[in-house]
């Protein structure tokens, strides 16, 4: 492995560290849970902004930042032996796959709590 690649493995375990620590929290803080599993109708931290989605936001930037960095890197000419390159081409297919995996996720568990929440609602009626 070349330097590039090292440090963007270093850059990546710092990032995660910092997602995790503000992740972990924001779970066992706003997340309701009865019998291990996630009470949608009493957990409303998916139906409104959090920290969790700006932190993904600048994720998504920061990935954008990386992937147009390496299209202008390789347009001058630069190959695989430098280093920018190997660091913006492991930090852009990185920050990809954890930005659309959270989208997903956080696409899924939205919509479960709307259905709690819509449920819940026709249950008064």
């Amino acid at each position: 492995m070349d330097t590039g690649y090292i440090v963007s493995l270093i850059a990546v375990g710092i990032w995660m560290i910092v997602i995790l620590s503000i992740a972990i929290p924001l779970n066992r803080k706003y997340v309701v849970k009865e019998n291990g599993k996630i009470n949608y109708k009493k957990t409303t931290i998916y139906l409104r902004w959090n920290m969790f989605d700006t932190l993904t936001l600048l994720v998504a930037i920061y990935t954008i930042i990386c992937v147009q960095i390496l299209n202008f890197l390789l347009m001058s000419g630069a190959t695989i032996e430098n280093p920018y390159v190997q660091f913006f081409t492991n930090q852009s297919q990185a920050w990809v796959i954890v930005t659309v995996a959270y989208l997903v996720s956080r696409v899924s568990l939205t919509l479960k709590s709307i259905k709690a929440h819509l449920e819940d609602k026709e249950d008064e009626t």
